[in-house]
C-alpha cells in the first residue's frame, strides 16, 4: 500500500509500462543502509545472499526496514537454492535474481521456484509474511505471487550463446550479465569479447520483451545504461561506498576498478 492507502504498484507492473528503475545493490548487512535507499528515493534493494551472508533472520529485518519506506527488495541467492528461493519470497521479497542460468532448463528450473502452481512447484503457505500472517485468502495470495520477479543471470559464454532460450523462457522477466563471471568463465578475454557477449544477451532480452538489469559503479554508467535502454538499473554499492571512501581519504585520486557484480 501507499501511504494514500492505494495498492503500491509491484516492480513488475512498473515494468511493463516502461518505467526505469534505479535500486543499490547490498553485499553487507546493513538495516540502515536499506532505510537510506528508500528515504533517497530509490526504487528497490537488491540484498545478494549468493555472495553475502544468507541469513533469513537477517533478510527479514532488512525486508521490515524496506516495506517501511515503501521499497521493494529483490533477493539474489545462490545456484540451484530452491529452499532459499521459497523462504525469501514467503518473507515478503518482490523477486528473485537468479545466479548461473546457462540454459532453457536452468530457466524453466527458476521460474518453477519462484512461483505456485500451475506456473511453478514453489510451496504454498498464507501465514508467512507475504501472506500477511494467514489474513489474506489463497486467490489473493495466488495473485499477489503472480507479481513475482524472475531475474535471470547470464555468466558464461554458453549462457549468451543461449540467451533467445533463456530469455524468451515464459516467466523470466528480466536478464542480468554478470561481468565478472562471464569474463572468469572466457578467461579474462580482451574487454571487446565481454563487452560483445553482453550486448548479444540484451539484444536477446530486448528481442524477447523483457527488461535488462544492469549493475553500475556511478552515475555517469547509470545514465549510459538508461540510453541503451536498460530499465532496471542497479548500483553496485561497495563500489560506490569505496570509491567515495578512497576520494575522500586521497582527495584527487579516482577509485579502482572493482568486481561488479
Amino acid at each position: 500500500m501507499t501511504a494514500h492507502g492505494a495498492p503500491r504498484r509491484s516492480l513488475k507492473r512498473r515494468l511493463a509500462d516502461g518505467e526505469r528503475l534505479r535500486g543499490a545493490l547490498l553485499r553487507l548487512p546493513s538495516e540502515t543502509l536499506v532505510e537510506m535507499a528508500g528515504v533517497a528515493g530509490l526504487d528497490y534493494v537488491v540484498i545478494d545472499c549468493e555472495h553475502g551472508p544468507a541469513d533469513t533472520a537477517l533478510l527479514q529485518q532488512h525486508l521490515t526496514a524496506a516495506a517501511a519506506h515503501g521499497t521493494d527488495v529483490l533477493v539474489r541467492v545462490g545456484t540451484a537454492e530452491p529452499a532459499l528461493a521459497l523462504r525469501c519470497l514467503d518473507l515478503g521479497a518482490a523477486g528473485l535474481i537468479f545466479p548461473h542460468v546457462d540454459s532453457r532448463e536452468d530457466a524453466l528450473r527458476v521460474v518453477a521456484a519462484s512461483h505456485y502452481p500451475p506456473w511453478g512447484e514453489r510451496g504454498f503457505a498464507t501465514y508467512s509474511r507475504a501472506g500477511r500472517f494467514g489474513t489474506v485468502t489463497a486467490a489473493e495470495h495466488v495473485a499477489a505471487s503472480r507479481e513475482t520477479l524472475v531475474v535471470a543471470m547470464i555468466e558464461t559464454r554458453r549462457a549468451c550463446e543461449d540467451a533467445d532460450a533463456i530469455a524468451g523462457t515464459e516467466g523470466v522477466d528480466a536478464v542480468l550479465v554478470g561481468p565478472a563471471d562471464l569474463a572468469a568463465d572466457c578467461g579474462f578475454p580482451e574487454p571487446g569479447v565481454v563487452a560483445g557477449l553482453t550486448a548479444r544477451a540484451h539484444g536477446a532480452a530486448r528481442d524477447a520483451g523483457r527488461a535488462v538489469m544492469t549493475i553500475v559503479p556511478d552515475l555517469d554508467a547509470a545514465r549510459a545504461a538508461e540510453r541503451r535502454g536498460d530499465q532496471l538499473i542497479l548500483y553496485n554499492m561497495a563500489q560506490v561506498l569505496m570509491d567515495t571512501m578512497r576520494s575522500l581519504a586521497r582527495p584527487g585520486t579516482t577509485g579502482a576498478a572493482e568486481d561488479p557484480a
